[in-house]
């Protein structure tokens, strides 16, 4: 397994529509054990296929505290079937978009069907954090981050810091 390089915003790879996986063989699996690996290593619990440059509907998730036992999920060209209209609140943040938190409304639980790690289609019925991982993660796959959710000035604002941040890594002091 291979730690991947995360893409931040701004970015416009963080803006592709990603596309649909034909068929899940060995190269899929790989790729889903290097971004397993990627968002262990970053401290994440979902990450997106385009948020390490490559443009497949995949993305992983594990949503299982520090002290339990890890609990991969694999999703491969998902669906979202039905949506609750009951709203949840959520402070969410991304990987993609490094140290900026907002609150963000979503649909309080939602259906998915999918591919899982094997090729096999799968259903979810899904609610709570787990729900709002997943819709989070969705969107990456149209080209969309939470931050889109934001008013102007405070989308604004996080792209500006998160430029300066990316202009100052690239100084080198000698």
């Amino acid at each position: 397994m291979t730690i991947k390089t995360i893409l931040t915003e701004p970015n416009k790879v963080l803006r592709k529509v990603s596309l649909p996986v034909k068929k899940v063989g060995k190269e899929e699996q790989i790729l889903m054990n290097d971004m397993i690996e990627t968002m262990y290593n970053s401290s994440g619990i979902g990450l997106a296929a385009i948020q390490i440059g490559v443009p497949k509907r995949i993305i992983v998730m594990d949503i299982s505290k520090n002290d339990e036992k890890k609990n991969p999920m694999y999703f491969v060209n998902p669906i979202i079937k039905n949506k609750n209209s009951d709203i949840s609140r959520y402070e969410e943040g991304c990987l993609s978009v490094p140290d900026q938190f907002a609150e963000i409304d979503r649909p309080s639980s939602c259906e998915v069907e999918y591919l899982d790690y094997n090729g096999k289609k799968k259903f979810l019925k899904t609610s709570g954090l787990l729900a709002t991982c997943i819709q989070h993660e969705m969107d990456h796959l149209e080209g969309i981050l939470f931050i889109d959710y934001l008013s102007k000035l405070k989308k604004s604002m996080i792209i500006k810091k998160l430029s300066k941040q990316k202009n100052k890594l690239d100084r080198i002091v000698v």
